[in-house]
């Protein structure tokens, strides 16, 4: 049996969807950190529900991932004023 290279277990770990958008760099790049946002809440509340992690360290956790979210739009200057 072969042994998956990496790329083959990244793709598992974190899926991409296709970005429907008009394009724009920016746009793309913030679609891709908003999926990856999304998959790692997915895996800490799938940690906190399975009594791996407590509901303090999930929360704390989401909230760093959100402010790195909140970060990179307003690095990428997206939106405008708008919050997120």
């Amino acid at each position: 049996m072969t042994q998956p290279n990496s790329e083959d277990k990244n793709n598992f770990l974190f899926p991409r969807s296709r970005y429907y958008g008009k394009f724009q760099p920016e746009t793309l790049v913030f679609n891709a950190n908003l999926q990856e946002f999304a998959q790692k809440v997915s895996y800490i509340t799938s940690l906190e529900t399975g009594g791996k992690l407590t509901p303090e360290e999930a929360y704390l956790q989401i909230k760093a991932l959100w402010k790195q979210l909140k970060s990179s739009k307003k690095e990428l200057t997206i939106g405008g004023n708008q919050e997120i």
